[in-house]
């Protein structure tokens, strides 16, 4: 009983903390989440572009130099602890930059959740029916144009799973950026439980918050999935024969 009466006289004591904690995480992991979706659907997209036979040479030794430098990237990003990302850029970039502490943060898990991300639109892209690229280039459709307007739709809808399990992730690792002192929940809580020596009870705030974070957030994204997926099925199916084709040409 003196467990859940301590917990509730610190909620009530330190509420606007833990608000400014909460508002703070949604914030990074929201904005890195986004970010990194873009930078995954850039570089996911070119590397899945097949450069063809008639480009030119120096089309093929750039696509060549990006596969290499995409690679080295993810590999570094995901090979590595996001609280070291963390420290190192920050450090190293901040007499060059000036940035904040949120600035810092959003870059790094920006950055680290693109490298995950370009791997989920990879994945996305090879789910996608082979055919409706054929369909596209018949159509006279480039590859650039066949990936942008055919593909990547229905891959960002087959990965939109794993797109949302990764904003759920970016919820939790932005505890780690507690190590560049942002303000997010985490370190809320630590300076909460250094201030009142209550580390059990303000620990167990800050899980229960984080539990409540993510099982709301997975409520809406099921929602948002299930949408998609009613959205998908109600779609008229693709043109695929001269017949129709032509029919549709007339429309």
């Amino acid at each position: 009983m003196e467990f859940i009466n301590t917990i509730v006289t610190l909620v009530i004591r330190y509420w606007p903390s833990l608000l400014l904690g909460i508002q703070t995480t949604l914030i990074v992991a929201l904005s890195g989440t986004i970010i990194g979706l873009v930078i995954g659907l850039f570089i996911g997209g070119l590397r899945a572009v097949k450069v063809d036979r008639t480009s030119p040479i120096f089309v093929k030794i750039l696509k060549k130099i990006f596969q290499v430098l995409s690679s080295i990237y993810i590999g570094i990003f995901r090979g590595t602890p996001m609280m070291v990302q963390a420290v190192f850029i920050y450090y190293a970039l901040l007499n060059v930059i000036h940035w904040t502490n949120l600035q810092a943060a959003i870059f790094v898990i920006s950055i680290n959740t693109g490298a995950y991300m370009t791997e989920i639109i990879r994945s996305g892209i090879q789910s996608v029916d082979p055919g409706q690229m054929e369909a596209a280039r018949s159509l006279g459709l480039s590859n650039g144009q066949a990936m942008l307007n055919v593909i990547l739709p229905q891959a960002i809808r087959n990965a939109f799973p794993a797109i949302g399990n990764e904003f759920i992730v970016n919820i939790k690792d932005s505890s780690v950026l507690m190590i560049i002192s942002i303000t997010e929940l985490m370190f809320q809580a630590k300076s909460i439980a250094g201030t009142t020596y209550k580390f059990s009870e303000t620990y167990f705030i800050e899980a229960l918050i984080y539990l409540i974070l993510t099982t709301v957030t997975s409520i809406i994204l099921n929602a948002i999935e299930k949408k998609l997926n009613q959205t998908s099925s109600s779609l008229p199916q693709s043109v695929t024969t001269p017949e129709q084709m032509q029919f549709s040409g007339k429309e």
